[in-house]
Parts: C-alpha cells; sequence; structure tokens
C-alpha cells in the first residue's frame, strides 16, 4: 500500500509536471509558427521578383517616355538595387510596420490593406458561419441515417462541390443568376451610384453577397459535413452509446447529447484550418464577382506588377493561415485530454 506522503509528493510532482508542459507546448508551437512567417517573408519577396514584366515599364505603358525617365523611375522604387540589399530594406520596414508604397495606387500599402480587408472579411465571415453551421449539421445527420437516400444524395451532392473548382463554380452561379435569370448583380458589393444608408444600405449588400457567399459554401461546407459523418460514424459503434440508450434515451437524444459532442473534435480543429484558407482563397472569388477585398486587390497587384502591394497582400494572407493553424493546435490541446496529459 502506497504511503499517503509518497501519494502525495507523486501527485503534486506529476501536476508540476503536466504545469510545465503547457509552457513548453505553447513555446514550440508559437516557435514553429514565427519559422514558418519568417519563410513566408523570404519566400513572399523572392518569388515576386521573378515575376516577369518591369514594374516601371508597366507603369509608363502609353506615354511617351524616354528609356532615361525609365531607368529614373527605377531608381525612385529602389529597383536598381541588388536583389539583397532591395530585401534587407523590405525586412526592415517590416518590423516597424511599413509594408512600402503600391506602384500603382501610390499609397501606403498597409492602407490599403486596411481598407480592402473589411469586406474579404465579409465574404469570409459570412461564408464560414453558413458553411459550418449546414456541414455540421448534414454531417451527423447522414451519419445517423447511413444508407438511406438522405445519406446518399447528400454525400454525392458533396462530394461533388468538393471536387468543383471555387472559380469554375462562380462563373456558373455569374452565367445562371446573373446573365440568363438576371435574378441577382453580377459583381461589387454595393450598386452603383445607388448611394443608399441604413437598412437599404445593409439590404444592398446582402444582395450583391449571395453569389460570392454560395461559391465558397457549397465548396467549404463538404468539407465539414464528410469529417464530421465520419467521426459520427466512428462513434456510433462505441459503448457509451449503447448504455445511453439501455437508460430508454431516444435517438435524437443519444446523436445530440453523446455522439455528435464526442465527434465534433476533428471537426473543431478543422474548422479553424479552414478559416485561415478561406480568407487567403478569397483571390478567385473575389475576382470572380469583383468584390472590393484584398482578394481583387491582389488580383489587381498582379496584373501591374505591383511589388510592394503583393507582398504585403501575401504575407497578410499567409499570417493568417499561420494564425489559425496555431489556435487549431492550442483548441485541440484543450479539447482533447490525452494532449493535456502529455
Amino acid at each position: 500500500m502506497t504511503d499517503p506522503v509518497v501519494a502525495e509528493t507523486l501527485s503534486h510532482d506529476d501536476e508540476e509536471v503536466r504545469g510545465s508542459s503547457l509552457p513548453r507546448y505553447l513555446a514550440l508551437k508559437a516557435g514553429g509558427a514565427l519559422i514558418s512567417l519568417a519563410l513566408v517573408v523570404v519566400l513572399g519577396f523572392f518569388t515576386f521578383r521573378v515575376l516577369p514584366g518591369d514594374p516601371a515599364i508597366t507603369m509608363t505603358r502609353g506615354r511617351q517616355i524616354s528609356p532615361d525617365e525609365v531607368e529614373r523611375l527605377r531608381r525612385q522604387l529602389g529597383l536598381d538595387q541588388p536583389l539583397l540589399v532591395q530585401f534587407g530594406h523590405f525586412v526592415r520596414d517590416l518590423f516597424t510596420g511599413d509594408l512600402g508604397t503600391s506602384y500603382f495606387y501610390r499609397r501606403p500599402v498597409s492602407e490599403l490593406i486596411g481598407e480592402y480587408l473589411g469586406p474579404t472579411l465579409l465574404l469570409t465571415g459570412t461564408a464560414a458561419v453558413i458553411s459550418i453551421i449546414l456541414g455540421l449539421w448534414l454531417g451527423q445527420k447522414t451519419a445517423w441515417r447511413r444508407d438511406s437516400w438522405f445519406d446518399r444524395f447528400h454525400t454525392g451532392l458533396a462530394l461533388v462541390f468538393w471536387s468543383v473548382p471555387t472559380f469554375w463554380l462562380g462563373l456558373l452561379l455569374l452565367l445562371m443568376f446573373g446573365g440568363w435569370l438576371q435574378l441577382l448583380p453580377t459583381g461589387g458589393m454595393t450598386t452603383p451610384g445607388a448611394h443608399e444608408t441604413g437598412i437599404a444600405y445593409v439590404l444592398d449588400v446582402a444582395e450583391h453577397l449571395v453569389l460570392p457567399v454560395t461559391a465558397m459554401v457549397a465548396v467549404v461546407y463538404a468539407q465539414y459535413l464528410m469529417v464530421m459523418r465520419a467521426s459520427v460514424l466512428e462513434e456510433m459503434s462505441a459503448d457509451y452509446l449503447t448504455t445511453a440508450r439501455a437508460k430508454g434515451l431516444r435517438e435524437d437524444l443519444v446523436r445530440t447529447r453523446h455522439a455528435v459532442p464526442n465527434a465534433l473534435l476533428p471537426t473543431v480543429t478543422l474548422i479553424f484550418l479552414t478559416i485561415g484558407g478561406l480568407i487567403s482563397g478569397a483571390v478567385t472569388v473575389e475576382t470572380v464577382f469583383s468584390w472590393p477585398g484584398l482578394g481583387y486587390l491582389t488580383y489587381k497587384g498582379l496584373s501591374a506588377p505591383d511589388l510592394p502591394l503583393l507582398q504585403g497582400t501575401f504575407v497578410v494572407f499567409s499570417a493568417a493561415v499561420i494564425a489559425m493553424n496555431f489556435v487549431a493546435d492550442l483548441v485541440y490541446r484543450v479539447l482533447d485530454p490525452r494532449l493535456k496529459a502529455s
């Protein structure tokens, strides 16, 4: 029999080990996130430097300008300096929050990102909420009705949407509802020249949201449905569900109170991982629907090429993905008791 004093000491030591593991876990994950962000900065800078085309020539296209004036513009933009010198200036400015000045807009990149960030968050946030609710609800329903017509129909539809490129689906929606049926706006965030305010403005924005949100939801909700379905199917054979049924609980209560909460773990982590991807994946949807967000801003930067703008949006998109991965790791540790004890 274990001595009470020894048992208490061992318990205290075990708590200390577990308590010290959390800061170590946070430090490892935060360190990995910082390393990833550093690699993103390096990759983003040098990748955009190999894009074809000279920004100075592109900016002066269509104007009568001499080669000397083009060279003078390149010096003003710092494009005549060695690549490593340009990278050093970029990193130095990045630490002070300065992302440079856009070649095309002639405005600070950080100011442009702040201006275009709101529409992107509105679009991706709306799509994320609808995708999560729809995917989780259908996922647990299809699993509980396995092999029924409901399961086969929704699983097949989800697999089709999951395999469809977002931009292609967006073009189809644009052609159908904006072209043939002419039921919904085909682009932008508001009706040009409307100058609506109050409720009228909200309704106008909501109407313009329908098509781009639908394009994003159709692809994203399928991931939640399939993962949730697989998780619930794994739980359906668990002994605790048999015990719950033996206690006389209805099937709906067995599903909602017992099976679904235990099946949420992989889905919750997937939610955080895909939210970052939604923000960075908004480029195609915003371009198709001319939605004035960061994705559309990135597309405009590619046509220049506007190097400071591309570098800034690339860092923001990548930072969003890295941040959501970090949050997913933390949430996973909170939800999974096995990681708490590690």
